[in-house]
């Protein structure tokens, strides 16, 4: 057998849709997939990842979600690997993904979701994990006072409510698949908060802070957050890392083991990586 190693190219999404679909994820249809690829923000991708064939059969995909970003100052290319899936028969050509990769030049790489068999493989490939230490916030009816703090989730409100780089950001973000946007308005203040649904042993009633662009605020209002997640998006709890809110929520608890989160640079660190612009803001599983 021959085994075609390709970069996956507009004209291939479709196939890698199918194939993810059919093979990683059956809860994400192709066309969610295809949308994911197709990523909200402006960038000059050199492909959406790479993909094996064999006979024009696929049967191995590795995504990748690029984006340019400023840091400290300066444009920084980003690459984010996102699903990684190969047929069984095609193990063996697994790491021929991986290398195509991380092969290309002048690009930071972050790996949000990696699997435990992937951990240590990145290890060796010189990736450094991030500090996710998660506290779980219970979401309960808590009682508010009226027009103390005001959560909404209405693109208008957002978009007179926002400036600057926090507006730049929503409207980055505003049509990913997975990403859900809300802000909190205390006074003249307001925090910009992106979150995501998400599964914990199956169940998809918990929701993950992928963004929050002002913590103080965030501290004195996460009471009205977390209730408006259980009462508008039925979400029983809230997933916070401390690196993403900056502190720990009252009435929290902590997770013995977070899920490990990835990232590899010659010049970045942990504290200039963020969730955003990636497959988590893309892909709703």
């Amino acid at each position: 057998m021959t085994v075609e190693l390709i970069p996956i190219a507009a004209a291939d999404m479709a196939a890698a849709a199918e194939f993810l679909h059919a093979n990683l994820n059956t809860r994400v249809p192709a066309s969610a997939w295809i949308r994911a690829m197709s990523v909200p923000w402006k960038v000059d991708a050199p492909n959406h990842g790479f993909m094996l064939r064999e006979r024009q059969r696929v049967v191995g995909v590795y995504l990748a979600f690029y984006s340019e970003r400023s840091v400290s100052g300066r444009v920084e290319q980003f690459c984010n690997l996102g699903a990684w899936c190969v047929l069984p028969d095609f193990r063996f050509h697994s790491l021929r993904l991986l290398k195509a990769l991380l092969a290309q030049d002048g690009y930071h790489f972050t790996d949000l979701s990696p699997s435990g068999s992937v951990v240590p493989l990145n290890v060796r490939l010189k990736f450094r994990s991030l500090d996710t230490a998660t506290a779980l916030v219970p979401n309960l009816p808590w009682p508010t006072l009226p027009r103390r703090t005001r959560v909404s989730a209405d693109p208008d409100v957002i978009e007179s409510t926002l400036a600057g780089t926090e507006l730049e950001l929503y409207r980055d973000h505003a049509q990913a698949g997975a990403a859900r946007h809300l802000v909190l308005i205390r006074g003249g203040d307001s925090c910009y908060v992106m979150f995501r649904k998400v599964r914990r042993k199956d169940l998809p009633v918990f929701a993950a802070i992928l963004h929050a662009g002002n913590p103080e605020l965030l501290r004195r209002a996460i009471g009205p957050l977390t209730r408006h997640l259980l009462l508008r998006h039925q979400v029983l709890a809230t997933l916070a890392e401390l690196r993403v809110v900056g502190y720990r929520p009252r009435l929290s608890f902590m997770l013995p083991s977070p899920r490990p989160k990835m990232y590899r640079s010659a010049s970045l660190e942990p504290a200039q990586i963020d969730d955003l612009y990636s497959e988590l803001v893309c892909v709703p599983w």
